[in-house]
């Protein structure tokens, strides 16, 4: 029994950089459930660089930066394929290269570009691809288990975020005007991907983060995967304008005894 429902389906994955990635390991799992998947990578030079682990699956180019790409790939993918069932989008890109700074001292140029690249491009690959989506297809985004702790190492990422789960709620609802298209989030804990390693001080907020979870066991990637397939397919049918948090039981658990013996 395929328990997933997804044999035939077809989906957009964009965001794959390497095998740590969590679009990668969604990916996998949906290949594995039968369904047919589309690549979606930033740059020739990411997808040269994939040549090996994507092999000849079908890879496309657009730096969603730019709504001319968004618009191209649109175009190119309507003309190889036709209905598309779902969308993982796994797109987040903040600018630190001018170091460390506290959130009151972002520069606009940065905070923008990270808002375009990291929340209005799912606002934009929705819209672009609204004539091809099944009247039942699934997008999920991928966000974070909560953009109310200011973690001061995370910078402007975090209202970021937080801009990007309300979209989900306000896509969901205009797209229920004229179709069952739903939108989702997964709100992991602090993973171990090549994104994260750019985060200053990273390291150290992922082995507190994995002391606070309820099993001593970070999340894994995998388990961010296993959810996201899960609500791209039709056994979640009744979950809409929500974000799901994947956090082993981190957010409950502040005053963990073991926690709070060491800070003691």
């Amino acid at each position: 029994m395929n328990y997933l429902q997804l044999d035939g389906k077809t989906f957009l994955v964009t965001g794959v950089a390497n095998r740590k990635s969590v679009a990668w390991h969604t990916a996998q799992l949906l290949e594995e459930a039968g369904a047919r998947v589309i690549y979606s990578v930033r740059s020739e030079q990411r997808k040269e660089s994939l040549k090996k682990l994507l092999g000849d699956r079908p890879v496309y180019i657009c730096d969603v930066e730019h709504q001319a790409e968004i618009d191209r790939l649109q175009q190119e993918v309507s003309k190889d394929f036709g209905t598309l069932h779902g969308l993982v989008h796994s797109i987040a890109f903040a600018d630190y290269s001018a170091g460390w700074k506290p959130y009151n001292e972002t520069p606009r140029e940065a905070f923008l570009q990270s808002v375009n690249i990291s929340c209005f491009s799912l606002m934009a690959l929705a819209e672009a691809f609204k004539e091809q989506w099944d009247d039942d297809a699934s997008i999920v985004t991928v966000s974070i288990s909560t953009t109310r702790m200011a973690a001061e190492n995370y910078g402007f990422m975090g209202p970021v975020k937080a801009a990007l789960d309300s979209s989900v709620c306000f896509l969901a609802k205009s797209f229920s005007k004229f179709s069952r298209v739903r939108f989702n989030a997964v709100c992991p804990g602090l993973l171990k991907t090549s994104a994260s390693a750019g985060i200053p001080g990273y390291v150290d907020s992922y082995l507190h983060a994995e002391k606070a979870t309820l099993r001593k066991q970070a999340v894994q990637t995998e388990e961010v995967a296993n959810t996201i397939a899960f609500l791209l397919s039709p056994r979640s049918s009744g979950i809409n304008a929500q974000g799901l948090v994947i956090d082993a039981g981190m957010g409950i658990n502040y005053f963990d005894e073991e926690i709070l013996r060491q800070g003691s």
